[in-house]
């Protein structure tokens, strides 16, 4: 099994920069260098919904359009974690994220969230106007 646990939620201000911290553990077999990872994010009322997604080694990244430009996901192998720098927060922003894991064989990256096999609990952000 693989423990994903966010940090980093909390109260910011519209146009603030915040930074969102997901560490893995455990093992289902494989190394931590060999997952895709994700950020997805939920609002009340509302499906979740994809945000970030990276590949091995960084070199992938896409981006939900609503955050393009704004968002930057970064990894380090090394320590298991991965990243969610956000820039110029909306209001719209506000909701719950998530960090997943993919462990798809050959590292094929995908924004579907039925193709991420472990989850976190999730760490709010609330950005206020």
């Amino acid at each position: 099994q693989v423990h994903l646990e966010e940090s980093g939620g909390g109260l910011v201000q519209a146009g603030d920069s915040w930074r969102l911290s997901c560490v893995a553990s455990g093992s289902a077999g494989r190394s931590f260098s060999d997952y895709v990872l994700g950020w997805f994010r939920r609002t009340p009322g509302k499906e979740r919904e994809f945000v970030a997604v990276i590949n091995w080694n960084g070199a992938i990244t896409y981006y939900a359009d609503s955050v393009e430009g704004r968002f930057t996901i970064s990894r380090n192998n090394g320590a298991k974690s991965v990243y969610l720098q956000m820039d110029m927060l909306h209001p719209e922003d506000t909701a719950d994220y998530y960090c997943a894991a993919d462990l798809s064989p050959f590292g094929v990256v995908s924004t579907d969230e039925s193709s991420f096999d472990y989850w976190g609990q999730g760490t709010q952000v609330t950005v206020s106007s």
